[in-house]
């Protein structure tokens, strides 16, 4: 990449920061919302003080929401969250607990996107020769395939590349590449985009590309509009000819909407190439202006069959506020590609019961032999996947964790640290990145399997956000990723009893009281 090549800029440089987001229309909203909490307490203390049965009422819905809340489907880790709330803060918390278990403000939501996966579900047929293939070789990876199916149309594909990128840097010079060979679709699905070096220059190619006739789409995420991007930013890019959607942006209605962001990273040009991974379209994911260290983080880009996959599920997001959505013109199959080994795309949503990545990780470590080689930046587990770490390391199999030296949240690097001395005393490695920040998401096994995509191991990904990965079987790209991760290793501090032993007082109390809450974090 040359420093000279054109960057295209929409908007003026403006401060980040609290002050700009207080002073600004999302100050504003935020703003409208806390007045609507309010006026609940308001009404609640009203009903309290004039009505003597109020009293009574409310111990009858208390009663009401805890045994709910004991024959719901949640996790036992949120659950115990909810019933220590409730036993503090008895009226708001499950006041609070009914709100977010009523799906007000998504329940439009949640019903057409079970009706776009359900128009879709056979749109990508399996071929039976490939799961034949993988039945005579590994039947533990045809069963995970059949799994999956049954949360949306996830075909495994043979007939594709795969190409692992260590840095940012990496996948952004690849990038610039192949959308410049576009000639008939750009589609961009991104959980933060923000204005700058990295940005501007995918921009202008955008900008070129539509004025030559190619469609481009561009969606990303609502909290965008917080501190990064204005609000009428859609309008500006549809000027140059990109068609633009915000996914769940903020309004002034209190709404469980929010609560669910879309932390997808898709590219898909033309059908034929894809990418994913942890890296957004912004400035820090390149090493430009990093604020926490160097920042670590990767990428795959896939050419051959297993693109369609991409298609289609960022289809399936763009057609959400679609009357009558187009699959088919889109959906032609891609060029094959001749590669050996197998490639699965999935994504996971969090408004069915299915909880994909989080499985797709657990049957990696439930069936690895030799090692399992984690990247994350992120750890906030429920029980579940906490068993499973331990058991894989327990059983004999290498299990390594590398997470960041230097934290982009210290909520977060408080929690990460309260698991690990359980962990680690069950036989699981665990190092920190000295140089920096470690943004990756990365599983691979036995030097045979391996999931390149966005998902953390946080309640937040694994529960709470629209997330996408590539699982791949045997493809050339897998020693990459094994020689990336000890390479990563070699720059890591290694976390033992006697660290945590010595660990800040803070990041201790700041853990312990945050432990309470981790999966409404």
């Amino acid at each position: 990449m040359q420093d000279n090549e054109e960057i295209l800029r929409l908007c003026k440089r403006r401060k980040k920061g609290v002050l700009r987001v207080v002073f600004g229309r999302t100050g504003v909203i935020l703003l409208l919302v806390a007045i609507q909490i309010a006026m609940l307490f308001v009404v609640f203390r009203w009903f309290e003080k004039y009505f003597g049965w109020f009293s009574a009422a409310q111990a009858v819905f208390s009663v009401a929401m805890i045994l709910y809340l004991f024959n719901c489907g949640m996790d036992n880790s949120a659950k115990l969250t909810w019933l220590i709330l409730m036993m503090l803060f008895p009226v708001p918390s499950t006041v609070f607990f009914m709100f977010t278990k009523a799906d007000i403000g998504h329940k439009a939501l949640k019903d057409r996107v079970e009706q776009l996966i359900s128009e879709t579900m056979t749109a990508l047929p399996q071929d039976e020769s490939v799961l034949d293939e993988r039945n005579v070789k590994d039947p533990c990876t045809d069963a995970l395939c059949r799994y999956i199916n049954r949360s949306g149309c996830f075909p495994i594909y043979r007939n594709t590349s795969a190409v692992y990128f260590p840095l940012g840097e990496k996948k952004y010079a690849a990038l610039i590449e192949e959308l410049k060979k576009a000639e008939k679709f750009i589609f961009l699905e991104y959980f933060i985009i923000d204005e700058g070096q990295m940005w501007g220059r995918v921009l202008a190619i955008l900008a070129e590309k539509a004025k030559q006739g190619v469609e481009v789409r561009l969606m990303y995420d609502g909290m965008c509009e917080i501190a990064l991007l204005p609000h009428d930013y859609p309008k500006r890019l549809e000027r140059l000819g990109i068609k633009c959607r915000v996914f769940a942006p903020i309004a002034p209605f209190l709404s469980t909407h929010y609560n669910y962001r879309d932390h997808r990273k898709i590219l898909v040009i033309d059908g034929n190439v894809a990418f994913t991974g942890g890296v957004n379209l912004a400035d820090e994911y390149i090493n430009r202006g990093s604020r926490f260290g160097h920042w670590k983080d990767t990428a795959i880009m896939l050419k051959g069959e297993a693109v369609t996959s991409f298609t289609l599920m960022f289809l399936q997001m763009w057609n959400i506020n679609e009357k009558t959505p187009d699959w088919s013109r889109y959906l032609t199959p891609a060029k094959p590609v001749n590669a050996v080994g197998y490639v699965m795309p999935f994504g996971d949503i969090p408004l069915d019961n299915e909880k994909v990545g989080e499985c797709v990780y657990m049957d990696i470590l439930g069936r690895a032999s030799r090692y399992v080689h984690i990247m994350t930046p992120y750890l906030i587990l429920d029980g579940e996947l906490e068993a499973a770490l331990k058991y894989a390391a327990e059983r004999g199999v290498d299990v390594k964790l590398i997470l960041p030296g230097i934290p982009d949240k210290k909520a977060a690097y408080a929690l990460a640290k309260t698991h690990y001395k359980s962990l680690i005393s069950s036989g699981v490695k665990i190092y920190e990145y000295t140089p920096g920040f470690v943004h990756a998401k990365v599983f691979v096994s036995d030097d045979i399997k391996a999931v390149v995509g966005t998902i953390n191991l946080d309640y937040r990904s694994l529960y709470h956000h629209f997330e996408c990965a590539a699982y791949m079987y045997g493809t050339d790209c897998i020693p990459d990723i094994e020689r990336d991760f000890n390479e990563t290793l070699a720059k890591c501090r290694a976390v033992t009893h006697e660290t945590i032993k010595h660990e800040k007082l803070g990041y201790k109390v700041a853990g312990a009281f945050m432990k309470i809450i981790a999966p409404l974090m």
